[in-house]
């Protein structure tokens, strides 16, 4: 077993990948910003080393790679690294001083979806900040493992879902509103047919595919992974399944995004335009054919189980 350094440790996959890591034996550290919480509680957590640091501030200061390193990890995930330049610093710091390191990506590297279900290299035109300097950071260590051995392997996400949190919703945006009018019965209005997809994950189903890579080194470092349910699901898919969920009959119109965005909080409307826009379906053929893996919750089982936690903790009102 090792020590295993797990840099955004509360978070979303960390809430989950923790505790899985203690229950296999590992000697786990967990660093966080501040005195978050996970989102769901284990026992687990109370044999995790837990350290506060500052990544942003440390970064400035050229030290947030050495700190790191000075904590004696043979494994480092790093489940928050946004930048390629805050992606050197740490690879820089830990070559030749770790065993494996795991980079939390997304699936937003790919950009547009061009061939569904779309493969790990599929080309990427990545558009946006955040999936661009993503891809960045994605080809700098594939790069760094081929040239100088650098022991990485990618993880990307897709829309992340679990207990604690907004899932992304049938109308493509994190207002949960949309739950609440489809479990009263009520109309929602869709964007243009309702036609583009959107590709969910249960934040244990990531947590189980780190522990996969883990499991199987020999053919995970090098290599980029996507980590989402078995299949994608349409706007409207989604919609109709999820009134039939509440026991409602589907209640639905539709509108030219544009003419549908006027009716929407811009936020709400921004968030819908960046998930349609890229309408991702990614493949996880080669997580199975690699690693064995294969993810245990369908989008609609992953976000119902969330929707669950929502209405008992009466974020939606029904």
């Amino acid at each position: 077993m090792a020590r295993v350094i797990v840099i955004g440790a509360t978070g979303h996959v960390g809430t989950y990948l923790v505790p899985r890591l203690v229950e296999a034996g590992h000697d786990v550290v967990g660093i966080s910003r501040g005195q978050a919480e996970p989102y769901q509680p284990h026992q687990a957590w109370r044999s995790v080393e837990r350290r506060q640091m500052d990544r942003a501030g440390l970064e400035k200061e050229g030290r947030f790679g050495t700190d790191i390193r000075a904590l004696g990890g043979e494994i480092v995930i790093d489940m928050i690294c946004f930048t390629p330049e805050s992606a050197r610093q740490l690879a820089e710091a830990l070559a030749g001083r770790v065993s494996h390191f795991l980079h939390a990506g997304t699936i937003w590297t790919h950009g547009h979806s061009f061939v569904v279900p779309t493969p790990e290299d599929a080309p990427k035109r990545p558009f946006g900040e955040y999936g661009i300097q993503k891809a960045a950071i994605e080809a700098y260590l594939l790069e760094k493992a081929r040239l100088e051995g650098f022991p990485a392997t990618l993880i990307h996400p897709g829309h992340i879902v679990g207990p604690g949190w907004n899932p992304l919703n049938p109308a493509g945006h994190f207002d949960p509103a949309v739950f609440s009018a489809i479990a009263r019965g009520e109309r929602l209005v869709l964007p243009n047919f309702g036609m583009e997809t959107v590709h969910h994950v249960h934040a244990d189903d990531i947590a189980a595919l780190f522990m996969g890579a883990i499991s199987n080194w020999s053919v995970s470092v090098g290599e980029s992974f996507h980590a989402v349910s078995g299949r994608a699901v349409t706007l409207r898919g989604y919609a109709e399944a999820m009134y039939r969920w509440f026991g409602r009959e589907p209640m639905l119109e539709f509108l030219p995004f544009e003419k549908w965005a006027e009716g929407q909080k811009p936020q709400d409307a921004r968030a819908t335009w960046e998930h349609i826009a890229r309408s991702p379906n990614c493949s996880m053929e080669k997580a199975s054919r690699l690693l064995g893996f294969a993810p245990r919750y369908s989008s609609l089982e992953a976000v119902q189980e969330a929707v669950k936690w929502l209405i008992t903790n009466e974020r939606i009102s029904i």
